[in-house]
């Protein structure tokens, strides 16, 4: 097992995780989603001038669609879609006008489900300094080869790795941190696993293929884990960390982690 892994299991069974977990990820289930007033204004009026297809454009402007529908995404990807498939587009707004303003206005400022504000609240915490130095842009980052965290998207993270580090997932998965300490590369993934099955387990496999996604041996690749996983007898995911020597630590571990590279 991992030095920095068995540290991370007697951090979650030992002290009071959670609590200092709430730090690196200040969860706000309960805080609606802000939206643009005068995109409402325009879902208003075309709602009231039965206009459906000013409607759906200004549904469209929103980050939150009022209802699923799987045809939703592609009218994302193309507008040039909705004047050609009128049908369908009445077929959703029909959907949309039994909502009522009302209901419609409280789905579309629904809060962001928790899983979807991790990454940023990584990274919110990565700014704070509390890593002991603060992120740059790439120009200062490749400027020298000091102690550095690289700041960015996950986009640019990944593109920074595939040109400089040798980083070679063909998927659309970005990076959720880089970082170079005593002159070595650091990659790592960032993710709260807050339960087993479906969509957690998929997050658990996502960060265990980074480690596996930089040829580069002078890259050291690492999974910034925090939740369940570190639970005793958690089936796959803690055999998983367990029976082999992975580099899968806490986020609360990361810096420690870091100034001990050599």
């Amino acid at each position: 097992m991992n030095y920095f892994t068995q540290q991370s299991i007697e951090l979650a069974n030992q002290r009071d995780y959670l609590d200092q977990l709430f730090s690196v990820y200040p969860l706000s289930p309960d805080s609606i989603r802000v939206i643009d007033e005068r995109v409402w204004r325009r879902v208003e009026e075309n709602f009231n001038a039965r206009n459906n297809l000013g409607l759906f454009n200004a549904l469209l402007d929103l980050d939150l669609f009022p209802i699923k529908d799987g045809y939703v995404p592609y009218f994302r990807r193309d507008r040039s879609a909705i004047e050609r498939n009128p049908n369908t587009v009445n077929r959703i707004c029909g959907r949309v006008r039994e909502l009522g303003l009302d209901r419609l206005y409280e789905r579309c400022t629904q809060p962001k489900e928790t899983n979807r504000q991790m990454g940023s609240l990584f990274r919110n915490w990565i700014e704070s300094g509390v890593l002991g130095i603060f992120p740059v842009d790439e120009e200062e980052f490749l400027a020298n080869n000091d102690n550095a965290i690289l700041r960015g998207s996950d986009a640019q993270l990944k593109r920074f790795a595939q040109n400089h580090l040798g980083y070679i997932r063909s998927d659309d998965k970005g990076i959720d941190f880089l970082a170079r300490f005593n002159g070595i590369y650091i990659i790592g993934e960032a993710k709260f696993i807050s339960d087993e099955g479906g969509h957690q387990n998929d997050q658990f496999l996502d960060a265990m293929t980074t480690i596996r996604s930089v040829a580069n041996e002078n890259v050291r690749k690492i999974a910034i884990l925090d939740g369940i996983l570190y639970i005793p007898g958690r089936k796959k995911m803690y055999k998983a960390i367990t029976e082999q020597d992975v580099p899968v630590m806490s986020a609360l571990l990361l810096r420690d982690y870091l100034y001990s590279v050599r």
